[in-house]
């Protein structure tokens, strides 16, 4: 017995229904007997032939990486953009979007948090005036079809052997890292090339391009030329981080900054904004907030200068001018990879290119030391070396946990 689906052989994963052998291990997406294939869709396909709408045009170091993705996917082989955030992934991709849709091939736009998806499909259909875009996630599930398709990564399973071209947008965040069944459905929904879009790539697909299965493509440099956010580290008590992050958030706001303050866990973000209320216009997001979009739409708007979150919001999410706090960084929900996401929201802005950011810890933290490590090699790789004009002297990472280790002893 095989699920030809999910890729699932294990027989203790399946379940007998009038005569039928049903697999368990994808049965969220509905019930498929094993040995048969997902029914094919009937979608459209429009051949374009255009350019996109820029709000900025690239810079000459964007088109070259544009460029070369393009020739990798048309050499027939998937690719892997490895670019800081705010380097501007969408934007270098969408040369081979128009590409592939001047060929009358079909394209999609996969990102594994809803709140993102209804971001980027908002951004392509800008860049798109001419064509339909739809998003295809939580509750936006009405229309499935579309000259243009943005969904979730749990989505495409409406679209088994469619997609010409894959964009998978943050291929390591949750919840698609690591689960078999959504990797499996994703390679199922493509019958022609991947674009892998990251700023933190996994250990999957590096060994991939080591084994020459995919090629890569890196971009560390940001449209306005300005450093990436390298976070300052204060450690001191919990009490204190309080403290410190009221004084902090009153500083960014009266600089007419709004701040996007990170918490570890959901129990935080109540307590937190019982705190700040006070003083500021405060707003809390987390993963079981049900107006997320009114939220969202509230701090585009400026109508709250706080908003405390969780990881929900490390990824995708641009808004200018705004600054990142983190309390407890040091937690072991912080990961590397999404400390570099979280700090990659700061300095986006070509009006507000350096973005100031604050980690809050206890203790030293092995994932925060990488982060720092990694934010500083991009920064020297993409030789751009000049620090925002109220930065503190960084003392360098070569020895970063003996920095946090030396400033724990301290406290």
């Amino acid at each position: 017995m095989k699920c030809l689906r999910c890729q699932n052989e294990d027989p203790t994963l399946f379940f007998e229904v009038h005569g039928q052998w049903i697999c368990r291990k994808c049965l969220d997406f509905g019930p498929l007997p094993a040995g048969q294939l997902p029914r094919k869709p009937k979608l459209c396909r429009t051949r374009w032939i255009g350019k996109p709408v820029l709000e900025f045009e690239l810079m000459p170091f964007q088109k070259e990486v544009s460029a070369k993705a393009l020739e990798i996917l048309q050499s027939g082989k998937d690719v892997l953009i490895y670019a800081a955030a705010g380097a501007g992934k969408t934007e270098i991709s969408l040369e081979s979007i128009c590409w592939y849709l001047a060929q009358g091939k079909k394209v999609c736009f996969a990102i594994s948090r809803r709140q993102v998806v209804i971001e980027i499909a908002s951004r392509l259909s800008k860049n798109f005036p001419e064509l339909k875009v739809i998003a295809v996630c939580e509750g936006m599930t009405k229309i499935t079809d579309a000259d243009l398709i943005v969904c979730t990564t749990h989505q495409l399973y409406r679209y088994p052997f469619c997609f010409d071209l894959l964009i998978l947008d943050e291929l390591d965040a949750f919840p698609y890292a690591g689960n078999q069944v959504l990797e499996a459905i994703a390679s199922q929904s493509c019958i022609g090339q991947k674009m892998l879009l990251s700023a933190t790539p996994d250990a999957k697909s590096l060994r991939a391009i080591e084994n020459h299965e995919m090629e890569m493509v890196n971009l560390f440099k940001r449209p306005h030329q300005k450093p990436l956010c390298v976070p300052d580290v204060v450690t001191c008590s919990k009490f204190r981080m309080v403290i410190k992050i009221i004084r902090k958030c009153k500083k960014h706001i009266r600089n007419g900054k709004q701040v996007l303050l990170f918490v570890p866990r959901i129990a935080d973000t109540r307590w937190m904004k019982w705190v700040l209320k006070p003083f500021f216009a405060v707003d809390v997001i987390h993963s079981k907030s049900k107006d997320k979009d009114e939220i969202m739409a509230r701090f585009h708007a400026r109508k709250s200068m706080v908003l405390i979150c969780t990881t929900l919001l490390e990824r995708g999410i641009t808004v200018p001018s705004v600054q990142v706090i983190v309390y407890r960084a040091d937690h072991l929900v912080f990961t590397t990879a999404s400390l570099i996401q979280i700090f990659g929201r700061a300095g986006r802005s070509f009006k507000d290119p350096y973005g100031e950011g604050t980690a809050y810890i206890q203790s030293p933290s092995k994932a925060l030391n990488e982060c720092l490590s990694q934010l500083n090699h991009m920064n020297n790789v993409s030789g751009v070396q000049e620090n925002r004009p109220d930065a503190k002297p960084w003392p360098g990472f070569s020895r970063g946990r003996d920095f946090c280790a030396r400033n724990a002893r301290k406290s």
